[in-house]
């Protein structure tokens, strides 16, 4: 395991790269997963291997084997951004493809909302359109309270029951998961994204129910392709070969052009 500081913390990544790589790919995983679980164990650090890129993921604060600090001002997005671009400077790296997965892709989309220069494509997985809707107001922090639950049987909430068990099962710091979704962040900038210059992708499952159409989030951006994989659902997607298939299109410039249609 290597490990960097980060605004005070270590945090530990993975750095694989394949003799002649061409390029590097740096990924960002989702809520209570972690780099193994998240791009390891669902086969894409060997796809990217065989692709011969430079595959660069992080554990983000708060997850995986990385310091978990249980103060929810840890959990700001700029925090998490910035965690993603001292990687990049630890390691000497000007310019990335850029690849986030669920609450992985509003790390990314930080990232390039601040430093665009520094990436050269976005991928943006297990998300849709549903992310321009205005959001609902909650009373409390379900997750927050299913993740402190003494007895996950107690969580009668479908959706936020199976990110309690995947926590557990990855032997998740709940604590620090809890306090991650109690940070305080202002919505995305919207309106910002046509500015941004990359190409990028959007990419999610048909029955991914809280993601919504990828291709209505990706006509948000100048340069957006959306992709839609189906038969898959939030978990499902990410291994998934068409998924696979998408992203490697989308690296190598060969997907349709949505504007075109």
């Amino acid at each position: 395991m290597a490990t960097f500081i980060s605004d005070g913390l270590e945090l530990a990544y993975d750095d694989i790269a394949p003799a002649g790589y061409e390029r590097t790919i740096l990924l960002v995983h989702g809520y209570a997963s972690n780099r193994n679980e998240g791009w390891r164990r669902t086969g894409w650090f060997g796809a990217f291997e065989r692709r011969r890129f430079r595959c660069v993921a992080l554990d983000q604060r708060g997850h995986g084997e990385s310091a978990g600090p249980h103060d929810p001002s840890a959990y700001e997005r700029e925090r998490l951004a910035s965690d993603v671009l001292n990687l990049m400077d630890h390691l000497g790296l000007n310019r990335v493809d850029l690849f986030g997965y669920s609450m992985g892709t509003r790390t990314a989309m930080a990232v390039a909302l601040r430093a665009p220069d520094r990436v050269s494509n976005l991928i943006l997985g297990g998300i849709g359109g549903k992310m321009l809707e205005p959001s609902t107001p909650v009373i409390g922090n379900p997750m927050a309270e299913a993740m402190l639950a003494e007895d996950p049987e107690t969580i009668t909430q479908p959706f936020l029951k199976s990110f309690r068990q995947f926590a557990d099962e990855q032997g998740e710091d709940r604590k620090a998961l809890a306090a991650f979704t109690d940070a305080r962040n202002p919505p995305l900038d919207v309106a910002a994204f046509a500015s941004l210059p990359m190409p990028v992708l959007v990419v999610a499952g048909d029955r991914d129910t809280g993601a919504g159409d990828p291709e209505e989030l990706a006509r948000a951006f100048a340069h957006g392709h959306g992709v839609t994989v189906p038969g898959t659902d939030h978990f499902s997607a990410i291994p998934h070969a068409l998924t696979k298939a998408a992203v490697f299109d989308f690296i190598d410039g060969i997907l349709d052009d949505p504007w075109a249609r």
